[in-house]
Order: C-alpha cells, then sequence, then structure tokens
C-alpha cells in the first residue's frame, strides 16, 4: 500500500513537473492594433486619403454655400426694387438652393462615414495578416490584440510588426535632385 501511495505521488509530481513545462513553450504575445492602424504606413496613407477626399467635398459645399450667400445679398440689396414675381421667384430659388446645400451635405457625411468603414475594414483586415504572419513567422502559439487587461511590454510584439510593415510600405518619393548646372562653353581648340 505504501508503494502504491508512493507511486500515485511520484506521478502526481512528474505530472506537475510536465505541465510547468509545457507552459514555458507556449509563446504569447499581444498587438496594439490602434496603434497599428495609426502609427503604420499604410494606416497613415489610408487617412491621407480620407482627409484628402473630405477636404475636396469641404471645398465644393463651400463654394455652393458662397454661391447662395452671394444670391441672398443680391435678393437683400435689390429686393426693394423687384417686381413680387422676381422677388417671389428669388426667394424661392434661396429656398431650394438652402434644401438642396442641406441634402448634400448629408449625402456627404453618409458617403464619408462609409468610406471611412470600408478603408478600416480593409485595413484591420491587412493588419491581422501581417500579424498572422508576423506570429507564424516567429512561431507564436497565441497573438491577442483585443481584451487584454494586463500584458507585460515583454509580450508586446506591435513595435515588430509595425517594423514590418514598415519595411513593406513603398518608399516616400525622394526629393527631386536639383538641376544640373550648365557646363562651361568649351573653347574651340587653337581659337582665342
Amino acid at each position: 500500500m505504501k508503494r502504491s501511495i508512493w507511486v500515485a505521488m511520484t506521478m502526481a509530481v512528474v505530472g506537475t513537473l510536465g505541465v510547468a513545462t509545457a507552459q514555458a513553450e507556449v509563446k504569447i504575445g499581444v498587438v496594439s492594433m490602434e496603434r497599428l492602424i495609426s502609427e503604420s504606413p499604410q494606416g497613415k496613407a489610408v487617412g491621407d486619403a480620407l482627409r484628402s477626399e473630405a477636404t475636396a467635398k469641404q471645398r465644393e459645399l463651400l463654394a455652393l454655400q458662397a454661391s447662395l450667400k452671394a444670391k441672398q445679398d443680391k435678393l437683400e440689396k435689390d429686393g426693394a426694387t423687384m417686381t413680387a414675381d422676381q422677388r417671389s421667384k428669388a426667394e424661392k430659388e434661396l429656398r431650394d438652393g438652402s434644401r438642396d446645400i442641406s441634402q448634400k451635405q448629408q449625402d456627404y457625411q453618409e458617403e464619408l462615414t462609409n468610406r471611412q468603414n470600408e478603408e478600416l475594414s480593409k485595413l484591420q483586415n491587412a493588419m491581422v495578416g501581417e500579424v498572422q504572419a508576423y506570429a507564424l513567422a516567429q512561431k507564436f502559439d497565441l497573438v491577442m490584440a483585443s481584451g487584454v487587461v494586463f500584458a507585460s511590454n515583454a509580450l508586446d510584439v506591435t513595435a515588430a510588426v509595425l517594423g514590418q510593415l514598415q519595411a513593406k510600405a513603398p518608399a516616400a518619393p525622394a526629393a527631386a535632385p536639383a538641376a544640373p548646372k550648365p557646363a562651361a562653353p568649351v573653347k574651340p581648340a587653337g581659337g582665342k
């Protein structure tokens, strides 16, 4: 009986050591997807493109508002000298213009939101693929992104993945070289 207790205890200790050894071999990492999206060249390019689109639409809306304001100023200035029909027509144009601008603003906002969601989804998919490629190459067993309450900096692989993303990004265009200086005129041989 003593022998069977001894064997059971030995097996329990060996089993515990085996579990501890197996746990030590698991490689776990943590990545900040928000940081990858905001700091990667790919994320910055998407942000710049969306801002550029937004700026163009803003200019268009501002031009329409300026045109409507000019019509309103003209009505206020010339309203006293207009016929009732002319004044009524001008007021209707102002109301229609104001309604059109409001509708365009709403359409623009909806379009911008849809574009942001579309581009963010593509970017997130690319970031997940990059994290997966990094995890496979570095032989990680688990890489977590969301829902992590605490992780030591030793587990954070964000900087390494960000480095890979930066290496894959197309190089920024180099500054154009300065125009070469014209060569000094060649003096003809034997000439003065």
